[in-house]
């Protein structure tokens, strides 16, 4: 049932999970403001002492409840900003360790820095096309690409080694190459990491207990606005969180600019370009 529920919430278009909410909350409304008339016409008014008694006693639970509601979707926000925030360092690291890796690439000898060169960039360009694809036949395809660049790039390195063991930066450029095929592994743990299903189901079983509770407490036109702009907000704020837990197809997504800017730096510099002698820097 939980991976279930984590496919319909990571998958089902957010205007969707918003639209049942937003039903689900005013039926529980409805729920609670029916079941106070039938209180009211069940049982007789009470004194005005015991009316004010009761009416504390009323103002008190919608305090707690909305006070621990909340508390939940503070704390839901919180977990899925960290995975995003996550997500975003994770693009800079990996877009560092791919640009180092390709600049400490031409100081090895032909044809090896052609090579790895090359593969560098083709990784570059799949894991940019990798990271704007939503899950599917195509992003599937794009992994196994990437698995596969993994394996040619180490390859390519291992045939490389003999002619480079002995140079001071030997142990530098394996530094650098490690780091940037862990960083694959890193970024693909935090595409797979998301607020736990059972948390989101929490969240929603309790919005529509304060929605019933809010609509058995507030009486009257003016009540009911209330606690329709009150639903409003906190459902906003729950698709918010949702959206934010979305590493692709979300609305609020992490900026790839750090890959598109390594990529572009491979692309405008091929391995001739560091053979010829540095041009001089023009005078500002």
């Amino acid at each position: 049932m939980n991976v279930l529920l984590a496919e319909w919430l990571f998958l089902t278009p957010v205007w969707s999970i918003g639209l049942i909410l937003f039903v689900g909350m005013a039926a529980a409304g409805w729920l609670g403001s029916w079941l106070r008339k039938r209180r009211d016409r069940t049982h007789p008014k009470p004194e005005a002492g015991k009316k004010d008694k009761e009416d504390s006693q009323e103002g008190l639970i919608v305090s707690a409840v909305m006070g621990l509601l909340a508390l939940l979707v503070g704390f839901t926000f919180s977990l899925a900003l960290d995975r995003f925030d996550n997500r975003r360092v994770g693009v800079l690291e990996e877009a560092n360790a791919i640009g180092t890796t390709y600049l400490r690439t031409q100081m090895i000898d032909a044809p090896y820095r052609a090579q790895i060169s090359q593969l560098l960039a083709d990784y570059t360009d799949n894991r940019v096309a990798l990271s704007h694809e939503k899950a599917g036949s195509r992003a599937e395809a794009l992994m196994v690409r990437n698995d596969q660049l993994v394996t040619q790039l180490w390859t390519a390195t291992r045939a490389a080694w003999p002619t480079m063991k002995g140079l001071d930066f030997s142990s530098a450029y394996l530094d650098s190459m490690n780091a940037m095929i862990d960083m694959d592994a890193t970024r693909r743990a935090a595409r797979r990491a998301h607020v736990p299903a059972e948390v989101f189901l929490l969240l929603f079983i309790y919005q529509f207990v304060a929605a019933g509770v809010l609509g058995y407490v507030l009486v009257g036109a003016r009540g009911r606005q209330t606690g329709a702009f009150l639903f409003f907000l906190f459902g906003l704020s729950l698709l918010l969180v949702i959206d934010l837990d979305r590493p692709v197809d979300g609305g609020v997504t992490v900026s790839q600019q750090p890959m598109l800017d390594v990529r572009d730096m491979i692309r405008a510099n091929p391995p001739a370009v560091y053979d010829r002698p540095p041009a001089p820097v023009p005078q500002l």
